[in-house]
């Protein structure tokens, strides 16, 4: 299960829409590490002049890297995460995170990041199972 959601959420989601903050906060207490590295690639790429901020830093145990890859795979989980920090993620491999300005989707940086060359530049041994 990705999620830990409250059984008055669950009733909510059950009956109609659930808003954003309500689904991001249940996403921050359900998958910390996750939460962790988005909110610290997001803080860094607006306190910085980078074109982006990424996430180099493998997870450190199985449980971490299970949320970061559980945040990014599913569309609700990053959707929601990309709109709460006004940013446009790129996942490389089971730890590289980047957080773009929205401005820079589809521009030359982003395109080079988000291309099949940089995803096979990217690959170590030790990532093969990861």
């Amino acid at each position: 299960m990705s999620l830990d959601v409250p059984a008055p959420l669950l009733e909510r989601a059950e009956r109609g829409e659930v808003d954003d903050a309500d689904f991001v906060e249940v996403v921050r207490q359900s998958l910390p590490y996750a939460w962790e590295v988005v909110s610290r690639v997001a803080g860094e790429l607006r306190s910085g002049t980078a074109e982006y901020a990424d996430n180099v830093v493998p997870p450190p145990d199985e449980v971490a890297r299970g949320q970061l890859l559980r945040a990014m795979a599913s569309d609700a989980i990053r959707g929601g995460l990309e709109r709460h920090f006004g940013v446009k993620l790129a996942f490389q491999n089971c730890h590289r995170v980047a957080a773009f300005p929205l401005a820079a989707v589809g521009g030359d940086t982003y395109r080079t990041f988000i291309g099949t060359r940089a995803q096979l530049l990217n690959q170590s041994p030790e990532l093969r199972n990861c």
